[in-house]
């Protein structure tokens, strides 16, 4: 049995497409790498065998979820390890290039990696001189690199070929070594595709086209044309990790809320959120609502889509997990959680409903058609003639949207939160496609259309 199997423990946010790491020292304590705010699976790891978290290292300052660093000095006394770099402005131990901590027995020795941010560290773990994985973050990952353009379009190839760099760097560790990366497939911070989440230097050498770059201007033509689009909160969260996020005294909750005090919140300019499954949003919903079915996703498009500064008010459906609507919110930076209410109560208490007609693929007709995927699953395969607006986009495009359209993602979910996003604009006799361009094509017997 390696190391990996028997004293690393990943844990994966599927959502954000992230994984932190829970290393286990062997004496009872335990190292947590790139750890978010919410720590529930973290906890949950340490109590079975039993450890405390000694130390939090983060590898940079992350854009897309806040940090669980500070929460683990608070909590366990963890000693948090992060880059001098970065000029946080809370307690920790400031690290440099060559840097070395003992975690009595291994060793963690900082590498710095810049590229994805200007800080970025990786972290090397050894047994002595055996290099036994590192752990880097957003710059190697499996299948390619972490974007360089979080910090503006000016600085963009700077950070591309920073990250030609620290990618170089790391390739001369020896084959052997595992790579355990933060950033994976789903993440918006990075582009590929894929069910693996480790790897190795070796296999990075074989697989990793970006490493088989000829020289550095290839490297940076070919990151550069794999990004897309990204979550606005990045632009925010960064900073909010420098200074350092709250620490929670207790476990979140969400009160419930009576109809009448969401109007008065409604008034005081709250959002309503409603997390209900698409079915339950169209067959009714309070008027200027905002769809974002909670799933694993649900965080990005929260963060996507909504101000972090206004009162949340979330509606639910009956059994939905509320501690879970929670976590999601507040591992975003989302700490203005009113409360919650069904549509039951609203409805009792007076409240008025707007709803949204779903259609089924063979019902489009000749009705414009509205793509809210990404630009990359567009291109893949789209409705010939539909309107392709990225769901990001929406809410400052809205007078470019179709009137009537039928509006379409890959399922229905991303679709239906695009449709409420246009109905509160003005938009009205809107329609969903239940599924995605796939059923399209099985209903007409007509092909997608490739490319832009």
């Amino acid at each position: 049995m390696g190391f990996a199997d028997d004293r690393l423990i990943p844990l994966v946010d599927a959502g954000l497409g992230n994984s932190a790491y829970l290393v286990d020292l062997g004496d009872g304590r335990a190292l947590a790498v790139d750890p978010g705010r919410d720590l529930r699976a973290l906890r949950t790891a340490a109590e079975r065998r039993g450890l405390t978290v000694a130390f939090a290292a983060d590898t940079h300052l992350h854009a897309d979820f806040l940090t669980g660093a500070l929460q683990l000095a608070a909590d366990d006394g963890a000693a948090v390890l992060a880059s001098a770099a970065g000029h946080r402005t809370f307690p920790h131990t400031a690290l440099a290039d060559g840097d070395e901590t003992d975690l009595g027995g291994l060793t963690l020795r900082t590498l710095a990696t810049p590229g994805h941010t200007d800080e970025h560290l990786s972290f090397l773990l050894l047994d002595g001189t055996r290099e036994l994985g590192v752990f880097t973050g957003g710059s190697l990952i499996v299948g390619s690199a972490a974007r360089t353009d979080l910090l503006g379009a000016d600085r963009t190839e700077e950070l591309a070929r920073a990250q030609y760099r620290s990618l170089r760097r790391l390739a001369d560790l020896p084959d052997r070594t595992a790579v355990w990366p933060t950033h994976g497939a789903g993440s918006f911070c990075s582009a590929p595709p894929g069910a693996e989440r480790t790897t190795t230097i070796g296999a990075q050498k074989q697989a990793n086209a970006l490493l088989a770059a000829p020289d550095e201007d290839t490297f940076v033509r070919e990151l550069l044309s794999s990004l897309g689009s990204y979550p606005s909160y990045f632009d925010r969260l960064a900073e909010t990790n420098r200074r350092g996020p709250a620490v929670l005294a207790a476990g979140p909750a969400l009160p419930a809320l009576s109809a009448a005090a969401v109007r008065e919140l409604i008034g005081q300019g709250a959002q309503v959120v409603d997390v209900r499954p698409v079915p339950d949003f169209a067959a009714g919903h309070i008027p200027g609502a905002v769809s974002i079915p909670l799933r694993d996703q649900f965080a990005t498009w929260l963060g996507w889509l909504l101000p972090d500064d206004a009162p949340l008010v979330f509606v639910t459906a009956p059994g939905q997990d509320l501690p879970e609507l929670t976590w999601q919110a507040l591992k975003i930076g989302y700490e203005r959680l009113a409360g919650h209410l069904t549509m039951d109560a609203w409805i009792a208490g007076g409240g008025g409903r707007a709803t949204i007609e779903l259609l089924t693929a063979d019902r489009i007709g000749d009705r414009p058609v509205l793509d809210v995927r990404q630009q990359s699953e567009r291109e893949a395969g789209h409705i010939p003639g539909a309107v392709g607006i990225e769901l990001g986009a929406l809410a400052a495009r809205a007078d470019e949207a179709p009137s009537g359209a039928v509006v379409h993602c890959g399922h229905g979910e991303r679709a239906m939160t695009a449709a409420s996003l246009l109905q509160r604009a003005g938009h009205k006799d809107l329609a969903v496609l239940e599924g995605g361009p796939a059923d399209w094509a099985k209903a007409t017997g007509r092909p997608l259309r490739e490319g832009a």
